[in-house]
């Protein structure tokens, strides 16, 4: 059973950053993509930053381009969300997410139904 485990959300001001990291426990997702997705209150879960297994593909929402970066660590098993320039409207609970089956390395896995393991979750929360 594979294990995904948010953490370094928390409270910041407009303008500040935040880099959240998931660990994944219980086996080793080689070769498998895994993304970041994000919910706030009263709507629906939507992508955030996604990226390939040898982490040489990644992409965006347009909301993150510019300010967000998606970075995976093998030796730790992980992947990291550094969000910069922060702003309220980037409050929401942060979802890591690992898509644990047949993918391509040239395609980007943006959608909720392509992932199938999911963390509980870490509270981002930007004042203004």
């Amino acid at each position: 059973q594979v294990q995904l485990v948010e953490s370094g959300g928390g409270l910041v001001q407009a303008g500040g950053s935040l880099r959240l990291s998931c660990a994944v426990s219980g086996r080793i997702l080689l070769g498998y993509p895994m993304a970041w997705f994000r919910q706030a209150p009263g709507k629906e879960r939507e992508f955030v930053a996604t990226s390939n297994w040898s982490g040489g593909r990644s992409s965006y929402a347009d909301s993150a381009k510019g300010r967000f970066t998606i970075s995976r660590d093998h030796a730790k098993n992980s992947v990291d969300l550094q969000m910069n320039s922060l702003k309220p409207e980037d409050t929401a609970v942060y979802y890591c997410a690992a898509r644990w089956q047949s993918s391509n390395e040239n395609y980007d896995y943006i959608s909720t139904p392509d992932y199938n393991y999911w963390g509980q979750g870490t509270q981002v929360t930007v004042s203004s």
